[in-house]
């Protein structure tokens, strides 16, 4: 007796294809279903979050008009870019460090370097703010920089080191052959190699840098808080729709640098 239709496609674990698409899409459901939601009672006409009424972009304009809203994100890009710049910095060099040079108590380096990204947040707040008390710093943007570069630096590190992994080193050993000064070659041969990890390195450190809340709570002082504190304590009084502009405009923002960035390295690498 023949069977009508041809054979049914089998994905992972034996399970039919169009399952795992439903599944797909169902997980990508409860990913994003929340964030949508936000971003449409950003423009509701009422002060409710849970009623629509109607489409207004009035808290567009109290979010404009809020200067304790403006303040905390200046704050927080002064901070998240002047953390980028140094654990950048600081994780390219040790990168370059770890994968070039073998020496006495490298795999111990290796293991504090990974052990420092799932170190608990609570933990490194409250062992920085004890140290900055017992230096004798006064909590402020200072140290909240301080501590972002602290937590950063390593996922710099980590991300910069596997590309250099994948680098071809003839390259490096090709330019000091004709003449190039250590220098030369990490300038003019080793860095543009690289380049991609260490911006995804950036990025990456500025994202957690502006994210973060748990240790910045710990280590920040009186007139140095950052967006995520001052959410924090606009939410202790309910939530406001201004809070789903701001986080909307955030949303966008970060939607608009990763396509952009992604648009730059893929001209960068068809060129």
């Amino acid at each position: 007796m023949a069977v009508k239709g041809g054979p049914v496609q089998r994905g992972v674990g034996g399970l039919p294809d169009r399952a795992l698409l439903l599944l797909a899409a169902l997980i990508y459901a409860f990913l994003y279903a929340p964030i949508l939601v936000l971003i449409a009672f950003s423009f509701n006409s009422s002060r409710s979050t849970q009623v629509w009424t109607g489409l207004s972009a009035q808290w567009y304009g109290e979010l404009l008009r809020d200067q304790s809203v403006l303040d905390a994100f200046r704050t927080s890009l002064i901070v998240g870019v002047a953390a980028t710049a140094i654990a950048t910095v600081i994780g390219t060099l040790t990168a370059l460090a770890l994968a070039r040079n073998r020496f006495r108590g490298k795999t111990v380096a290796d293991s504090a370097i990974y052990a420092a990204t799932v170190m608990p947040e609570v933990v490194v707040g409250v062992s920085l703010l004890v140290f900055f008390v017992a230096s004798g710093l006064a909590l402020g943007i200072t140290t909240i920089i301080i501590a972002h570069v602290a937590f950063t630096v390593s996922f710099v590190t980590i991300v910069v080191r596997a590309r250099l992994s994948g680098m071809d080193r003839s390259l490096e050993e090709a330019a000091q052959d004709l003449g190039a000064s250590p220098v030369e070659t990490f300038v003019r041969v080793t860095l543009p190699l690289i380049l991609p990890g260490v911006m995804a390195g950036a990025l990456l450190a500025f994202t957690l840098s502006f994210d973060d809340f748990v240790i910045t709570f710990f280590v920040s002082g009186v007139g140095s808080s950052t967006l995520p504190l001052k959410i924090y304590s606009m939410i202790k009084f309910g939530v406001s729709p201004v809070i789903n502009a701001l986080s909307t405009m955030i949303l966008a923002a970060t939607v608009i640098l990763i396509f952009g960035g992604s648009r730059i390295f893929v001209r960068k690498e068809n060129a």
